[in-house]
């Protein structure tokens, strides 16, 4: 059963910002007092359950988010609907502090996650909670933690470190030596307290053992710390609780979610919401089905105006026997009956998060992929790579990948060195990847984020747009919080 993050607004709130003033009280006759919150496990479930809700990109929001990072780099491109405001900045580099306001949104949620992990930790002594639960949910909370300040890291570089909720309310950013020294301690202090996936007591959605060297791995590899990052990825590797999926076309289907051991960590998505809302933006103007009539439009899917496009040269960069192909749409038949070309006009579809049959409107139950596990392969690949030069591990870690994919022949050791080797590794990210939220990262990491926007005609990206700026509402908020540079530091009027 899929673990879901329910718990009402209002019951952080009120314990939050509960008044004092005599006149205001009244005794409270239910569980949801906020004096009883945390006097219990259900209370600090509760509290932590909100914590991982707010630390998950789902949803309409969600989705706005996810491609936001996909405009910037070389695969994606979107027109039509009311998203192609956001689309047009993104695409062309444009953006700023105040737009696009979904950015303000994504530091809130990131924030309020934090916020009530911090709650937990500061409470659960309250609870009669047995001692092995408890150190349980204390990893849970601060691998959640952890994890939304990641988000922010990766946006936005270095952030207030906030830890109590007893901190100021102004704070400064926090150095990058302090933001990297948390993320190692935290996610290296909860791998041997939180479950292996096959125990028990998992419970699926919840975090794991797997989950935290998942993170370890991308955190390492990303800040190019090339030794831990092989080592971390070695380490999740021997867990033996991962495989790749057999089926690539199959693997992002919401039947398969508990199936797959592919997925190390992901974002929960539920037809009754929140949902995965990729495929509506992905659907073709009039969309009835395949040419083959499989996958066919139901009465309970949506096909919005919005039009979330790949572009031609990252499609014909496939090899033609690469079954990850099979997942973008090149085809269809039109609801006039008529077969309908998208190819060679910067228009073919991303179907990788397959139409959910029990979708309920815009909503669909696919679960997304945040680490995966060939992701976890290929990151080891790279950091061998950086570390010694072309060699037989990484080249057989890549050939696990491009094996499910149908592409067999080995590669040569003798034809590559570390630069050749590098841009194959990028090459073989992009094919596995796409849409994934990963590829702005991976650009970014390989030096070639600038490039390759400058080489898709936009002249003025430049180094600053390597970080987004911080959200303008914060900086008005917060006077101790400076602005990314090379953006404005002004406040709004």
């Amino acid at each position: 059963m899929k673990l879901k993050y329910y718990i009402s607004t209002f019951i952080i709130s009120s314990f939050l910002f509960s008044g004092c003033a005599d006149m205001l009280e009244e005794d409270v006759y239910s569980q949801l007092d906020p004096g009883a919150l945390f006097s219990s496990v259900n209370g600090i479930e509760r509290v932590l359950f909100a914590a991982y809700s707010e630390a998950q990109i789902n949803g309409n929001f969600g989705g706005n988010i996810w491609f936001q990072e996909e405009w910037t780099c070389d695969q994606f491109w979107e027109t039509g609907g009311a998203v192609n405001l956001q689309a047009v900045v993104m695409l062309g580099f444009t953006w700023d502090a105040s737009y696009p306001t979904h950015w303000g949104a994504l530091w809130n949620n990131s924030y309020n996650a934090v916020r009530n992990a911090n709650l937990v930790l500061e409470n659960i002594d309250n609870a009669p909670v047995e001692a092995q639960l408890k150190e349980r949910l204390i990893a849970e909370a601060r691998f959640v933690r952890a994890s939304a300040y990641y988000i922010l890291y990766t946006m936005w570089g270095p952030v207030p470190l906030r830890l109590n909720t007893t901190d100021p309310l102004e704070m400064a950013r926090a150095t990058d030596e302090e933001m990297r020294t948390y993320f190692e301690k935290e996610f290296t202090e909860v791998v041997d307290i939180l479950p292996d996936r096959n125990e028990p007591n998992y419970q699926y959605g919840r975090a794991t053992k797997g989950a935290a060297l998942g993170y370890l791995t991308k955190y390492y590899l990303n800040t190019k710390q090339w030794q831990k990052c092989a080592d971390a990825a070695e380490d999740l590797i021997e867990l033996n609780q991962y495989e790749l999926w057999d089926d690539y076309a199959t693997l992002f289907a919401a039947e398969n979610e508990t199936r797959q051991r592919e997925f190390v960590w992901f974002y929960t998505c539920s037809p009754l919401g929140p949902g995965n809302e990729f495929i509506n933006g992905a659907f073709p103007n009039q969309y009835k089905s395949k040419v083959d009539g499989s996958m066919p439009f139901l009465d309970n899917m949506r096909n919005w105006a919005r039009m979330d496009r790949l572009r031609d040269t990252f499609y014909n960069s496939f090899d033609p026997a690469d079954k990850r192909k099979e997942v973008i749409i090149t085809e269809y038949i039109n609801t006039a009956g008529k077969k309908i070309s998208l190819l060679n006009q910067d228009n073919c579809r991303s179907f990788k998060y397959l139409p959910d049959v029990n979708a309920v409107e815009n909503a669909h139950g696919n679960d997304l992929a945040v680490i995966r596990y060939a992701d976890i392969l290929l990151s080891r690949a790279e950091a061998l790579n950086e570390l010694k030069g072309p060699n037989q591990e990484s080249l057989d870690l890549i050939q696990e990948v491009r094996d499910r994919a149908g592409l067999t022949t080995p590669l040569v050791l003798a034809d590559y060195t570390k630069e050749t080797l590098r841009d194959r590794i990028l090459d073989e990210r992009g094919w596995e990847f796409f849409g994934e939220k990963l590829r702005r990262q991976d650009l970014l990491r390989m030096d070639k984020f600038i490039s390759s926007a400058k080489a898709r005609g936009i002249a003025h990206a430049a180094d600053h747009h390597k970080l987004f700026p911080i959200p303008q509402t914060e900086i008005n908020a917060n006077s101790l919080c400076v602005q990314n540079p090379g953006y404005s530091a002004g406040k709004d009027n």
